[in-house]
């Protein structure tokens, strides 16, 4: 178990945004679907269970700010492979058939993959959350006597009872000069 442990540690963790996501499934998808043809003939298992790789580790690789992004990309990218395996006669509407059809019949592994995404980003977004919310106790926790507060800028610390600096100058604003009424605005007549 410990061995497992380390070697997660050691795997790479990288960052990707929302783009970065979308792009890293579908060329994975698209380059796994032609190893899939060349080396064992299409096989739509092997499809499958390659895709759920693909999409465990896009919804772990994204970055937190883009985890909504993994559970829509990785159906694309599914799809984006697809092609390779779909085979289909008789010119552009036979292919767009056997697409079709392919897509149905794979449809639990497509549906299964987008699960395994969704899953792993509800948990990240979840443990994000409560990180989140364990940091702001923290703070209110702290309780130094320092009272903390932004002002235009970063964070300015005072100590208690001491008066900080308004952001700006509360000089009293008098009575406003009455304005000038409109005048009318001379023209000149189209013709001229």
């Amino acid at each position: 178990m410990r061995s497992v442990a380390r070697a997660v540690r050691r795997m790479p963790n990288p960052r990707l945004t929302g783009l970065g996501c979308g792009v890293f499934c579908g060329v994975s998808m698209f380059a796994l679907a032609g190893l899939d043809r060349l080396l064992f003939d299409a096989s739509p298992a092997l499809y499958g269970v390659l895709f759920l790789l693909v999409s465990a580790l896009s919804a772990v690789w994204v970055r937190g700010g883009d985890l909504a992004s993994a559970p829509v990309v990785v159906p694309i990218a599914f799809a984006a492979g697809l092609p390779l395996l779909a085979e289909g006669e008789g010119g552009l509407g036979g292919h767009l058939m056997a697409l079709v059809t392919a897509l149905a019949m794979q449809a639990g592994w497509l549906y299964g993959g987008t699960l395994v995404a969704g899953v792993i980003v509800t948990v990240r977004k979840l443990r994000l959350m409560a990180q989140r919310a364990a940091e702001r106790e923290f703070e209110r926790e702290r309780g130094d006597g320092e009272v903390r507060e932004r002002v235009g800028g970063p964070e300015q610390v005072r100590a208690p009872g001491v008066q900080g600096r308004p952001p700006y100058d509360h000089r009293p604003v008098g009575p406003r000069a009455p304005r000038t009424p409109a005048q009318p605005r001379r023209t000149v007549p189209r013709g001229s």
